[in-house]
């Protein structure tokens, strides 16, 4: 096998090459920081790579090491610490903060035997469902580099779509995982509510679930078993599930009850390669066994929106405060951008009963969409609205960029929903567009439902193999 090709095999593939000496784990990331210098000049995923690290921590693995993934390369998002790495948050203002320890998630990763090659590019703080920071600049679409791969996992996805890791971490608190994973055509899981710990650093989330972003479902089924479980000092969590992740994948999931809408809550009109995509999966799933209807759960409307902006803007305030913090200092005019010192200026306006008001309103929301589940098994949605945006077209560098956060809403209205909710959720491939990007749907499980999502994303990708289609390599 070329080694182009190696970063395009399943990650368990990978490890068990390295376990039996047909591969050295050196040789492994080798490979992939060969692809990283090669295709990352015209893409721009990663922030910082750690060459020299990554390969001393490769020399030190052996044929027969019996971690599941000895020496199989990955990322890590710019918002998550790696001891000595840049976690900058794609902000100017933090670009010289380096942590001196790392999250629990990492340390998962490495027990594990992954090699943390380099961090991923973000669009400022997360805000935006694309990657075009003004400060590391914007992150492109392998399969068409005028377009965005999303956001804000967005330097993630481009970085395994074009092959430059066989996965990466992602975070996901209004769609951060999924959104990237559906214009690049990839898996893209949003864990449960408290399924993946957020410490030491953070407590637990209303809105946020780690994962990662990878090319199958069985990939993305063995890192949830990597990375889910209980941590010292969690406030919350969930409970551990019935069986291993990658066992439950293999299973039938049996006959399911299907709801399927394209409706959402900003009432925004849909592409209808989206909705082909979404008539597609439909079929796909009855010609699997499971009952398909066309209904959708009330949706909450506007009045929704303010709410979740009254609780996401807080959290990204946080970060701004984070940087504060470690600066000893509040940013200049320059160090951050007009999106964010907007949402940071709105933010320091709520007060505290005001914002937990807001979350206490979501809460209630939350409530009657969960509620829609006792009749239903899993919503089949589009997972996007439009097809993935030309670069520069929301940035959240103009003169409005308030604008610019709305027009993301039309882009991505079906996905911060479950974030409100805490349910699972996962948008997976379908096809093509005439333009030549990926067509994705997103899958939404009952709560704590991870194993059938995965299951039924298995047949459906067994019904429509996707991962061995690579991007041009420009």
């Amino acid at each position: 096998m070329a080694s182009s090709d190696l970063m395009f095999t399943p990650v368990g593939d990978l490890a068990a090459r390295v376990r039996g000496g047909e591969l050295s784990a050196r040789e492994l990331v080798q490979a992939s920081l060969d692809r990283i210098e090669a295709r990352d000049g015209a893409l721009n995923a990663f922030v910082e790579t750690d060459a020299e690290r990554a390969l001393e921590t490769a020399d030190g693995i052996e044929p027969g090491d019996q971690r599941p993934f000895a020496g199989v390369p990955i990322a890590i998002k710019a918002n998550l610490p790696v001891e000595g790495l840049c976690m900058n948050f794609g902000s100017r203002f933090l670009q010289g903060h380096r942590p001196g320890h790392s999250a629990y998630l990492v340390r998962r990763l490495r027990d594990a035997g992954f090699v943390v090659v380099g961090v991923t590019n973000m669009p400022e703080f997360g805000i935006l469902p694309t990657t075009e920071p003004r400060h590391t600049g914007p992150t492109r679409n392998p399969w068409d580099p005028e377009r965005t791969p999303g956001g804000s996992s967005g330097g993630a996805a481009a970085a395994v779509a074009a092959g430059m890791v066989p996965i990466a971490h992602g975070n996901d608190g209004g769609g951060s995982i999924r959104i990237p994973a559906a214009c690049t055509g990839l898996v893209g899981l949003k864990p449960s509510r408290g399924r993946v710990s957020r410490g030491p650093d953070l407590g637990d989330s209303f809105l946020v679930s780690d994962g990662v972003l990878s090319r199958t479902v069985a990939d993305t089924a063995q890192m949830l078993d990597v990375l889910a479980g209980y941590e010292v000092g969690d406030a919350t969590w969930a409970p551990r599930p019935i069986e291993r992740y990658a066992t439950a994948v293999r299973r039938d999931p049996g006959r399911l009850r299907v709801a399927m809408t394209a409706a959402n809550p900003l009432d925004v009109d849909v592409d209808p390669e989206c909705v082909r995509g979404m008539h597609q999966a439909a079929e796909l799933l009855s010609a699997a066994g499971h009952e398909v209807e066309e209904t959708a759960p009330a949706m909450p409307g506007r009045d929704a929106l303010r709410l979740f902006v009254a609780v996401f803007g807080p959290a990204v305030s946080l970060g701004i405060s984070y940087g504060e913090l470690l600066a000893q200092r509040p940013p200049e005019d320059d160090e951050i951008e007009p999106l964010s010192r907007a949402i940071h200026e709105q933010s320091q306006r709520i007060t505290s009963v005001g914002y937990l008001g807001a979350v206490a309103q979501l809460q209630a929301l939350a409530r009657g969409l969960v509620a829609f589940f006792a009749g239903y098994d899993l919503l089949l949605t589009p997972a996007l609205a439009e097809r993935p945006l030309a670069i520069g077209e929301c940035d959240g560098l103009g003169e409005d960029p308030m604008a610019d956060l709305a027009r993301s809403g039309r882009f991505t209205p079906f996905t911060s929903l479950f974030n409100v909710t805490g349910q699972p959720a996962i948008t997976v491939p379908i096809g093509f567009g005439e333009d030549n990007l990926p067509t994705t749907v997103q899958i939404v499980g009952k709560p704590l439902a991870e194993d059938t999502l995965l299951q039924v994303a298995a047949q459906m990708e067994t019904a429509r193999p996707w991962a061995h289609l690579r991007p041009p390599e420009g």
